[in-house]
């Protein structure tokens, strides 16, 4: 089971910042030329800044503090150029606008709002809670689906190993009695043929193979029928689901009470998830709410959306606590998506071991059966 996940933070798209902010920059965008900047980086530039605020100290020396300390070049210039910046007279979030590669849109649109309220130590400390938690369902996905993929690796090398090295020193020996053969074994004969004589030639279809599913992939046609399909296959559809909307509602959660706007906010959510189907969703909720009829109707009409999320939804808006409701859901969901994936990758273990005993069993009777045939005959 492959899970795509783009970065354990997430993308955001341009996004207007409330109270006449300026527009932020994707969350996935990199300046050529620029190093990426990872989320691990961002939550220590953002906690130790969080720290030094709270402890009384201005934001222009916090900053060059931090400039100095930093052992990372790449980093250390962000932080170098903001602090000039607002050494220079710009606000916090029109300086970090500079820098697209480590300050995501919802990152500069929470700022913002802080820098009107006056709560930035308390914003930073929960942008850095937020992607903790990111980081957290990202590490629970990919020890998810590790050990499965080591143990299909391992089996493919070991079927080839068989086919390459063990197969070739019988084949001699089986094509006296070829027609007596068991039908495995005369098909992994041939198989073995083909990867011996013909290496270069199955190397190059496979790499063929390989080269033309990436080209197809890469259209955004067919990307898009990927994205579609994650959210409607039987399984892969609840996780997927679970996955988008933990991301999704975490982000608003934090910026609906913090005081960014809801059209902001979704704007900034934008690429948040990187599906071309949810990304549709999140636009038909701007026009939802666009048009006055409130975010919980575009809940309503998604398919993918569960019926408790819903109701949770349309109950948040209508007592004023969508955000703290998003952010509930959002905590609920990681949970029931974590316990889920474990129960998921502990089913596929003695599946895989069992595919693999399957494969080596078939191999390994092709090879004695035929031993068997020819000691019979000789007696």
């Amino acid at each position: 089971m492959a899970i795509d996940w783009d970065e354990a933070s997430g993308g955001a798209a341009v996004a207007a910042a409330p109270t006449g902010a300026p527009r932020a920059a994707a969350w996935t965008s990199v300046s050529i030329g620029k190093p990426k900047i990872g989320a691990a980086e961002r939550m220590l530039f953002t906690e130790r800044l969080a720290l030094l605020l709270e402890t009384g100290v201005a934001l222009h020396d916090a900053l060059r503090a931090l400039h100095e300390q930093s052992d990372k070049p790449h980093l250390k210039a962000v932080v170098g150029a903001v602090c000039d910046d607002i050494v220079g007279g710009q606000r916090f979030s029109d300086a970090l606008l500079k820098h697209p590669e480590l300050f995501p849109a919802t990152y500069i649109n929470l700022i913002a709002a802080s820098e009107e309220g006056g709560f930035l130590a308390e914003v930073l400390e929960q942008l850095v809670e937020m992607d903790e938690k990111q980081e957290r369902l990202h590490s629970t996905i990919v020890s998810a689906v590790t050990y499965p993929a080591i143990l299909s690796v391992v089996s493919v090398l070991v079927v080839i190993f068989i086919l390459a090295f063990v197969f070739p020193k019988f084949a001699v020996l089986f094509a006296s009695i070829y027609d007596q053969l068991p039908l495995s074994t005369k098909v992994l004969m041939a198989a073995s043929t083909a990867l011996t004589e013909h290496a270069l030639a199955v190397a190059g279809t496979m790499l063929a193979l390989v080269a033309g599913a990436a080209v197809l992939l890469a259209r955004p046609a067919s990307q898009a029928r990927l994205d579609r399909l994650k959210l409607r296959l039987p399984v892969l559809r609840d996780i997927y689901a679970k996955i988008y909307l933990t991301r999704l509602l975490r982000v608003m959660g934090v910026s609906l009470e913090r005081g960014v706007t809801i059209l902001a906010t979704l704007s900034a959510c934008r690429n948040v998830v990187p599906n071309a189907a949810f990304q549709a969703f999140i636009g038909e909720l701007e026009v939802q709410v666009t048009e006055g009829k409130g975010i919980a109707a575009g809940f309503a009409q998604a398919p993918f959306v569960p019926a408790s999320v819903r109701q949770m939804i349309d109950t948040g808006e209508a007592t004023g606590t969508l955000g703290r409701v998003m952010g509930r859901v959002a905590d609920f969901y990681e949970r029931d998506l974590t316990r889920q994936l474990n129960a998921l990758a502990k089913l596929a273990e003695p599946v895989m071991l069992l595919v693999m005993g399957v494969l080596v069993g078939t191999i390994v009777t092709s090879i004695i059966l035929p031993i068997f045939k020819m000691s019979r005959a000789v007696h």
